[in-house]
């Protein structure tokens, strides 16, 4: 019954965080949240004319729009994720002083929030690009949810290790974008795994990223076969980082209530 209760309590203060944070992000005005779908909107129209500029065309069953928002939007998912979520303990530590907000409450907060804003702009692009083609086919709905769910699950595994290394030293802040940067151009958002030659494909598959934008990929289009792709190997990637997240997050505890 406890049990029950206090995890009652923990999601009415999550839900409370993700109010705030809304509200500290884009305004108290409505409309400043619809600003938040026009960056993405704005870097997937850029790439796209430079694509069809250049020649490129989608992939199996895709057009070029579906390949880059299924590509871009899945790696700004796990890399927005990551970033707002490192952040969380340095942006609310004053809020630490509640006995009801924990570290993770924070952390969860800011992933929620980032993951219900991309997966929504993800929502109006592909609606907006199956009405222009008027094609509404999509092969495997909930594979492209669990897709979305895995990319930021990892977003948010990955910026909790972030968050507490970042309590530790600022050092982690510094050099965590020059980690993360280069897997834009290594995660498959403008290329597929099958158009890599063998070895490369096989070294290319170690990044996780790049097996869950396959799988979206995969999902959404019936002609294209995502082979490469391992679900098994996204869960492992995903149980990792929130294990040591979570290990991280004890060894720091002392030095945050401390601060």
């Amino acid at each position: 019954m406890n049990a029950l209760i206090g995890l009652q309590t923990q999601i009415t203060v999550i839900h409370a965080l993700v109010l705030r944070e809304t509200r500290t992000r884009f305004g108290e005005n409505q409309l400043g949240y619809v600003w938040a779908f026009f960056e993405p909107i704005g870097v997937i129209v850029t790439f796209y004319l430079a694509l069809s500029y250049s020649g490129r065309t989608g992939a199996s069953g895709m057009d070029l729009v579906t390949f880059l928002a299924t590509g871009l939007l899945t790696y700004e998912l796990i890399f927005s994720t990551s970033e707002r979520a490192s952040e969380a303990i340095h942006g609310n530590r004053a809020l630490l002083y509640y006995p009801q907000v924990h570290r993770l409450d924070l952390v969860f907060a800011r992933a929620l929030l980032e993951g219900a804003t991309l997966v929504s702009v993800f929502t109006i692009i592909m609606l907006a690009d199956m009405i222009y083609t008027r094609n509404f086919t999509i092969d495997d709905p909930l594979g492209v949810l669990l897709g979305l769910l895995a990319a930021s699950l990892l977003g948010t595994g990955l910026g909790m290790v972030f968050c507490m290394l970042g309590v530790v030293t600022t050092f982690v802040d510094r050099i965590r974008g020059t980690l993360l940067r280069p897997l834009f151009w290594l995660s498959g958002v403008f290329y597929t795994a099958d158009e890599l030659p063998t070895e490369l494909r096989r070294a290319a598959l170690w990044n996780p990223i790049l097996n869950i934008i396959e799988i979206v990929r995969g999902a959404w289009s019936s002609e294209y076969v995502a082979r490469d792709a391992s679900p098994t190997y996204v869960v492992g990637w995903i149980l990792a980082v929130f294990m040591l997240g979570l290990l991280l997050e004890q060894l720091v505890r002392r030095k945050v209530e401390v601060a």
